[in-house]
């Protein structure tokens, strides 16, 4: 118990939660022009409430990504017993229309504008682009270097293992084309401080040769073995596509950027079985509500180049949770869950 003339702590993440409970309840007041008979509940992304069977959800748009929320508020909404979700948030509205609509649960999707609702559009997925002459150019060097080229959304890249050790960027102060060594913005800079001095193609193998050694089974302990596990999972499956039944199976860019090459996030590629039927494969590791949302871009993403994809997404089996079987129950499109030994 606090003593005479002790501080008293407040709990600041407690407040920020009744805020945005708070924040909610009046929203939906003033949208439904009537007082909201559930009280708001705390979410991992924000806060929720139920009325007359429907999930309110407001997706908080300052400590979490609110492109990531659509999973986590259908999610609540199940286990709540609702009958339809209505999804808030600041931005990223035009995402979560899109992916809300791969869902059979009826799903609304609100722009807030202050107190104001406004109903969201759902956006494209990002339209392809395509690097230019000068970065493709300097391909030839990550192979030489021992790394794998890579184009996501239009950046070259070189990988290891499904890691990137190395990028094409132009100088910001000359605008000449160059290769960056390591993994990470803040590696590289590191990096090029430290062995300046190395030739490109010689700073790159010390780097792929570093990667190689860790980025194994046996090298599980190691921080370059747990970065983006779920694209060393994907790379052991290109080796050996016929552990999930496909006869060839290449990496794919992903449906929409990755905010940095350290995020944790799922990733694609394509397949083909051995009747040559397309396949879309999402490799993810770690309990994620934001699975299935993302998979249903993923298989729009595969559409361009054909017909929709069957969809197979490969988790480890200690990662396929119940909620993440109901959640995949919801889509249109079914899918299959593939449990995998890592």
């Amino acid at each position: 118990m606090a003593g005479a003339g002790s501080a008293v702590t407040i709990d600041g993440s407690g407040r920020t939660e009744r805020l945005r409970g708070l924040q909610l309840q009046v929203a939906v007041r003033d949208h439904l022009r009537r007082d909201v008979a559930g009280a708001p509940a705390a979410l991992g992304v924000g806060a929720g409430l139920i009325d007359d069977g429907r999930a309110w959800v407001l997706l908080d748009g300052v400590d979490h990504d609110p492109a990531r929320g659509l999973g986590p508020a259908l999610a609540w909404a199940l286990r709540r017993g609702a009958t339809a979700l209505d999804v808030i948030a600041p931005r990223a509205t035009g995402i979560l229309a899109r992916r809300a609509e791969a869902f059979a649960m009826p799903t609304a999707v609100w722009h807030l504008d202050d107190r104001t609702l406004l109903p969201a559009v759902a956006e494209p997925l990002p339209a392809p682009s395509d690097p230019s002459p000068a970065h493709l150019a300097l391909m030839p060097m990550i192979e030489a270097g021992g790394a794998r080229p890579v184009v996501e959304h239009g950046i070259v890249i070189g990988e290891v293992r499904g890691l990137e050790v190395c990028r094409v960027v132009d100088d910001a102060a000359t605008g000449t084309v160059r290769l960056d060594v390591g993994v990470g913005a803040h590696d590289r800079e590191a990096f090029a401080l430290m062995h300046g001095d190395l030739p490109t193609i010689d700073a790159l193998r010390r780097v792929v040769g570093a990667v190689e050694q860790h980025r194994r089974p046996d090298g599980r302990a190691h921080p370059l073995h747990r970065l983006v596990p779920e694209r060393l999972v994907r790379w052991q499956l290109e080796q050996e596509p016929a552990r999930i039944g496909l006869v060839s199976l290449d990496s794919s860019e992903p449906p929409v950027p990755r905010a940095t090459v350290k995020e944790r996030a799922p990733c694609t590629a394509a397949g083909r079985r051995a009747d040559g039927t397309p396949v879309v494969v999402v490799c993810s590791v770690g309990v994620d509500l934001d699975l299935l949302p993302y998979v249903t871009d993923a298989r729009l993403a595969a559409g361009r180049r054909a017909q929709a994809p069957e969809a197979l997404v490969v988790l480890p089996a200690r990662d396929l949770v119940p909620v993440t079987t109901e959640l995949a129950g919801l889509l249109r499109q079914p899918v299959v869950l593939v449990p995998f030994d890592v």
